[in-house]
């Protein structure tokens, strides 16, 4: 007679995927306060003044969100695995003066001039990725550094001058005014739209997706785990530099005179948005979903100020105060996940 022997249940893992699901509902909590935030933020302002929701009101918000959204994106991809790109909005700068120069006077079409900003962006995001993972220097010192010289190339090419709407072809104009549009929704958002959802759907399908992941989580646990880590992070640089170098061109698109300091200080603000989006700032856990209503969040605060002839200021201000409650969220949730996991193994331990 045969007698079959069931493996007891590995307990080992309950205490991690427990940990590990208290923190999943604490940022899908962020999330959904953030979507709460807006909800009552929008028809405030509404009720305040009407036009905020006309037509034209609406339609600028989701343009002026665009942007910020496909940048929230390419930087939560490296922020998830426990580093940081600084070099952002310098590279949409960088993007948008190269492809309005390639553009001036010109007849080069739409598809053209995005391959274009993309091509630049990739090649600035593999050596800011080349430096982190391969060279070992720390993402905060590569992407500062790169920040600063890719602006001093920018100001050198440019030499104060600029590129002004009227030499742009409109074509290209078309994409970002938001005089084209499907079913009324005009084209950018569209745009940010597609992407995020084909980058939250890698992240969470693809295994070398959910590797990112896995590397923010424990870099030492995901070598151990055969991990190509240089690889990951090398790839992960590269996506955020070609959505930035992409946004570049949207940028052109979007507002036509392009100068050198274009997007100058939003790499801080993309950061912003990811963090107060729900991804944690040490790595390893929030969803570009989140990011993108961060930037909505931020976008849509920056439109109220203006509607209710607000000093900028305080843009910047309430800005800094969401991204030090969102750390201080995300400090609080590594506590008690370190604290439940240790009662939890102490009670196994005790158990066995």
């Amino acid at each position: 007679m045969t007698t079959t022997v069931q493996s007891p249940p590995d307990t080992a893992k309950a205490p991690e995927r427990g940990a590990s699901s208290l923190v999943d509902a604490v940022f899908r909590a962020r999330e959904i306060s953030i979507a709460g935030a807006l909800v009552l933020l929008i028809p405030g302002t509404y009720l305040a003044n009407p036009l905020f929701l006309s037509d034209q009101g609406i339609k600028d918000l989701l343009l002026n969100a665009s942007i910020l959204v496909l940048l929230a994106v390419g930087q939560s991809a490296v922020v998830i695995t426990r580093n940081i790109d600084l070099s952002v909005g310098s590279v949409v700068g960088l993007s948008a003066f190269a492809c309005g120069t390639f553009v001036a006077g010109t007849d080069h079409g739409v598809l053209t001039v995005m391959l274009l900003g993309i091509a630049i962006g990739v090649v600035c995001g593999l050596v800011s990725g080349a430096l982190v993972s391969f060279g070992g220097v720390p993402a905060l010192v590569v992407t500062l550094g790169m920040l600063y010289v890719i602006q001093g190339v920018d100001y050198w090419w440019a030499q104060g001058e600029q590129i002004s709407a009227s030499e742009v072809p409109e074509a290209v104009l078309g994409l970002g005014s938001g005089s084209g549009s499907v079913l009324g929704v005009p084209y950018l958002p569209l745009i940010a739209l597609v992407l995020l959802a084909a980058t939250a759907y890698f992240l969470r399908s693809y295994r070398s997706g959910r590797e990112l992941y896995a590397i923010g989580s424990s870099p030492e646990a995901a070598r151990l785990a055969g991990i190509p880590i240089r690889r990951r992070v090398l790839a992960a640089y590269a996506f955020s530099g070609a959505v930035a170098g992409f946004a570049g061109a949207l940028w052109l698109a979007r507002f036509g005179t392009v100068v050198a300091d274009n997007a100058h200080g939003w790499e801080l603000t993309v950061v912003s948005a990811v963090v107060v989006g729900g991804v944690a700032i040490t790595g390893g856990t929030g969803t570009v979903w989140g990011a993108a209503l961060g930037a909505l969040l931020l976008t849509t605060i920056g439109s109220v100020l203006v509607v209710l002839k607000v000093d900028s200021f305080w843009q910047g201000a309430i800005t800094g105060a969401l991204l030090l409650l969102a750390i201080s969220v995300d400090r609080i949730v590594n506590l008690r996940m370190t604290t439940a996991l240790r009662k939890r193994n102490a009670r196994h331990d005790h158990g066995a």
